[in-house]
Formats: C-alpha cells, sequence, structure tokens
C-alpha cells in the first residue's frame, strides 16, 4: 500500500499517512539537502510576501483580508507555478491589465487551488487564473463564471505529461509500478486527475500501483522532484513544462516526457458569476485585444500564449468527466 506524503510549497512534510517512517525520513532528508536550496526564494507563504512595485498601478503582494483600497483590483493567480515563477510569469501580463483598466492591481497567492476557489467563492478577488481541474470544481459548486482563456498552438487546449528523469530507464507508465510518484495538487486535471485516469486505464489506482504519492503544489516543483531524483516520476502540466523547457531551464532539461495525455480545455481567466459587469466587461475586452498591440503580441509571446479567446464551458467536459472522485477502476 503506497504512503502518501504531502510537502508545502517550501517543501516542508505534511502528516504523512500510512507511511513508512524510514522512507519517510530519507524523503526528509533529501528535501532538505538537496531541494530546498535549489527553491526559489520567497516561497514560504506563512509570511507576508514583500510588497513590489513595479509602477503606480501595480501592485504585488499576499493580502490580509480587509485592508485592500476600494479602487485596487484582486486578482489571484493559482499556484500551478511557484510563486517566484509566477512573479516572473505574470507580471509584465498583470502590468498592461492594470494600465489598460487604469487601476492598481493587487495578486494574490495562496498554497492550494482550493484556497483560490474559496476567495473566489467568498468574493473576497475580482477575478482569477485558475487550473483546469479548478474551474470544473466551481462552476458546479457555486457558477464559477469564464472569463477568457488562453489560445496555446492554435487552440485553448492543453496536456498531462508524464515525466522521469532524463537519465532513468523508464520508457512508459507501467514502468513506473512500485516507484515514488508526485502529484501536484488534489484539484488538479493534469497534474492528479488525468494521471488517475491514466492508471484507470491500466486497471490500477495510485495506493495500488506507486510505493509512495507526494503533492507537490506546483508544477514546476513536480519538475524539479523529478529533475533531482526526489521521486521517479510525475503528471504536470503541459503548459509549464514546455514553458520552462523554452527557455533552456536546468530541470526540464533533466528530464523527459514518457506519456501525452488526450488534450482538455485550457486554463482560463474566471470571475464569481455576480461580479460587476462593467468591470467583467472591462477586464475581457484587454485580455482579447492584447494580442492587437505591438507590446501586447510581446508580453503574450514570451509566456507562450497566442491570445486570448471567448471559450463555452462545454471546452471542459473532458476534464469533468475525469475530476478526482469520479474515476474508477
Amino acid at each position: 500500500m503506497a504512503s502518501t506524503i504531502r510537502i508545502k510549497i517550501q517543501m516542508k512534510l505534511f502528516p504523512v499517512m500510512n507511511s513508512r517512517i524510514p522512507t519517510a525520513w530519507l524523503l526528509l532528508f533529501k528535501f532538505v539537502f538537496f531541494l530546498v536550496p535549489l527553491l526559489y526564494s520567497g516561497c514560504d507563504r506563512k509570511e507576508e510576501a514583500p510588497r513590489i512595485s513595479l509602477t503606480d498601478n501595480l501592485i504585488i503582494e499576499r493580502p490580509q483580508q480587509g485592508n485592500t483600497p476600494p479602487d485596487v483590483i484582486n486578482i489571484a493567480i493559482a499556484a500551478m507555478i511557484s510563486p517566484q515563477e509566477t512573479y516572473v510569469s505574470y507580471k509584465a501580463l498583470i502590468k498592461i491589465v492594470s494600465e489598460k483598466l487604469g487601476q492598481p492591481i493587487k495578486i494574490v497567492q495562496r498554497k492550494t487551488y482550493q484556497e483560490v476557489n474559496d476567495l473566489i467563492e467568498q468574493k473576497l478577488i475580482d477575478a482569477a487564473f485558475v487550473c483546469t481541474g479548478a474551474y470544473v470544481t466551481g462552476h458546479d459548486k457555486f457558477g464559477m463564471e469564464l472569463l477568457v482563456a488562453p489560445v496555446v498552438n492554435d487552440a485553448p487546449l492543453y496536456y498531462s505529461y508524464i515525466i522521469v528523469n532524463k537519465n532513468s530507464n523508464f520508457k512508459d507508465l507501467e514502468a513506473l509500478e512500485g516507484h515514488k510518484f508526485a502529484f501536484t495538487d488534489p484539484m488538479s486535471n493534469t497534474g492528479h486527475s488525468a494521471p488517475i485516469k491514466m492508471l484507470a486505464g491500466l486497471d490500477q489506482s495510485p495506493e495500488n500501483f506507486f510505493s509512495e504519492t507526494l503533492f507537490t503544489y506546483s508544477h514546476d516543483n513536480s519538475i524539479k522532484a523529478v529533475a533531482h531524483k526526489i521521486v521517479d516520476g510525475a503528471a504536470v502540466d503541459s503548459l509549464v513544462w514546455d514553458y520552462l523547457n523554452k527557455k533552456g531551464h536546468h530541470d526540464t532539461l533533466m528530464t523527459k516526457i514518457i506519456l501525452k495525455s488526450s488534450p482538455y480545455g485550457i486554463p482560463p481567466v474566471v470571475v464569481h458569476p455576480e461580479t460587476d459587469r462593467s468591470l467583467k466587461k472591462k477586464l475581457a475586452q484587454i485580455f482579447l485585444e492584447m494580442h492587437n498591440s505591438e507590446t501586447g503580441r510581446k508580453i503574450l509571446q514570451e509566456i507562450m500564449i497566442e491570445r486570448f479567446v471567448e471559450v463555452n464551458d462545454d471546452i471542459y467536459d473532458s476534464a469533468r468527466k475525469i475530476s478526482t472522485g469520479t474515476v474508477r477502476k
């Protein structure tokens, strides 16, 4: 029976369930001495992140409830990538949205996808970049509403990659039986639900198939765990792996893809259904027209997005069918 170890973004271990203690301590040793020094600075979400002012209209910080001025727009970014990578990837995009909107924007980050969904449901934020699995859950629970979605490689679609270390002998998913495997977040489509579906196709479940599983809470952390041999394999978002690989990131260079899933609807930008109509219209227009300017195109090209488009909920039906808890052997 596999043990499940949940790892915070700063790589502290959660309580171990059904663990084999020596193995768990070995993992802890590896994370402390090999992985933690390699993590990006500022990843400890327990402390308020330092405020970084890029322009007069752009504020990036982790806010506390109730201290946001009324003219500030709160936009959450789910932890599909770690905090530092999120900042690097999204700062120019959010800057141009802020300038076009004529209002300051505060970026809100939380450790889990569920926490971001909770903020949307409670109407504590104005918009959010969420993963596909989080959108499916939020839409079905409280009517989370699609605003826009990015187009990558001519389609608003993406994939789950099963990756292993470049120097390993693993050729397919079956070869990972009895080995350690990393998921991203319990609500992740590509980092959790999709690989569970793959295992179901083998008449297997994570608990029976892998020796141990863990959650890293961001796709780049999962890639890092494979690159540094903390785990033997992981399921990651194709958008994140492709982006880091394009940048020549060391961790993707140390990994290889052994399996690619069928396509799923891409992670969208969303709002609460009761968000102010005028704000929704303005935000949507800014995203939809971003590729029309030279500055906008350069920003989008940098993060491998061609443009933003409006999409229908039905492109997420394939992800909805495999949402965690619905897949059975």
